[in-house]
């Protein structure tokens, strides 16, 4: 019964480190880590109140479909004009239990992205940007709300972080700006490595057992962004859009899970939503400058593998919903203009986390 109690969590919880902040195009959701990896239920016995857990998490995604608002720029594939992003990210971290209620994650992510793009002169052919290199490290601390001796069926977490900017926010590359020249300039927001904000991590994790095999999971977490914009130059032509905005983050995933028995007591399954995204307006600050500010639905099913002082999981989350809202400026040209202005942003198809954790 101990163990599987111990693979329904996992499979719930677990299996959301590396999911943190990777919406999966244009819109500019960076990684800040995870929520707590060592979330063990109460009645695991391996869990101790000195014990450290080291945790990789690997992500990617292929963005190229284009979307104004939830209708998909279909003819930017036809004319094959789309913005293809591919960003890979390996997420680092190590938790550790303080006690048998209090936690601790800190964490960074590592990130090598490439954009592809046409050219606006001569032959336009195709030409790529990118970057690599360390993102903006976290440090979150965690505890559950709930007696773990007494909730052995249920129990939820609050999670309250900062967010470091780490990150170079103003990663160059060279642009092509004829057939014979390139220029160094600062590569597009997607795939910048930072945002340059100090940012305040808040979480919610939870957890209920309907019965030792079945079981539901939930996590909410919002990255609170203050800084308003971070001087790093855009090259638009829009002069509110001439500087990158910082901007708040959010994701939410509520889904079930399954441990089987047997000789597959190891293995859980989990099928669940997600929701992720970047909001037109922050909550604290203002929000001039340029975003692409969006949201994308999600269906999630994952498997996990518990072992003794290990685990392993791969999620898949397939999107349903991709949303590309009307931005601060793009609401201030309408308003100067007359005419109706929203841009448009790159999605995926899907996107891939595989990971592993290990306590020691």
């Amino acid at each position: 019964m101990k163990q599987i109690f111990s693979i329904l969590l996992s499979a719930g919880l677990i299996i959301i480190i590396s999911n943190k902040a990777a919406a999966q195009g244009c819109i500019a959701i960076r990684t800040t880590g995870g929520s707590l990896c060592t979330m063990q239920h109460p009645d695991d016995e391996k869990t101790t109140s000195d014990q450290w857990q080291l945790n990789l998490g690997y992500r990617y995604f292929n963005s190229f479909r284009h979307y104004i608002g939830t209708k998909e720029q279909k003819q930017r594939l036809e004319q094959h004009t789309q913005v293809i992003n591919n960003v890979s990210t390996l997420d680092l971290s190590i938790a550790r239990n303080i006690t048998h209620r209090l936690s601790f994650v800190i964490g960074f992510p590592i990130l090598a992205n490439s954009r592809s793009q046409r050219a606006n002169f001569g032959n336009k052919d195709r030409y790529e940007t990118h970057s690599f290199g360390i993102g903006d490290a976290h440090i979150t601390v965690y505890r559950w709300m709930l007696d773990p001796d007494k909730s052995h069926k249920g129990n939820f977490q609050i999670g309250l972080g900062i967010k470091l900017p780490t990150g170079d926010d103003k990663y160059q590359d060279y642009f092509p700006v004829n057939d014979s020249t390139k220029q160094l300039r600062t590569v597009d927001q997607s795939i910048q490595l930072g945002d340059g904000g100090t940012g305040i991590i808040t979480e919610v994790n939870g957890f209920y057992n309907f019965s030792p095999l079945f079981g539901m999971y939930g996590n909410v977490y919002y990255l609170f962004n203050p800084r308003e914009q971070n001087g790093v130059p855009t090259y638009r032509s829009n002069i509110n859009e001439a500087i990158m905005s910082v901007a708040d983050q959010y994701m939410a995933r509520l889904g079930f899970n399954y441990g089987f028995k047997g000789s597959l007591k190891k293995l859980s399954v989990a099928l669940g939503g997600r929701l992720e995204g970047i909001p037109v307006h922050d909550v604290i600050g203002g929000s001039e400058g340029f975003r692409r500010p969006g949201y994308i639905v999600s269906v999630e099913p994952g498997i996990n593998i518990s072992l003794k002082k290990s685990n392993i999981y791969l999620q898949v989350p397939v999107a349903l919903v991709r949303c590309r809202t009307q931005s601060v400026p793009d609401k201030e040209s309408t308003l100067q203009t007359g005419v109706y202005k929203q841009g448009d942003a790159a999605f995926a198809d899907y996107l891939i986390n595989v990971g592993y954790s290990i306590k020691f």
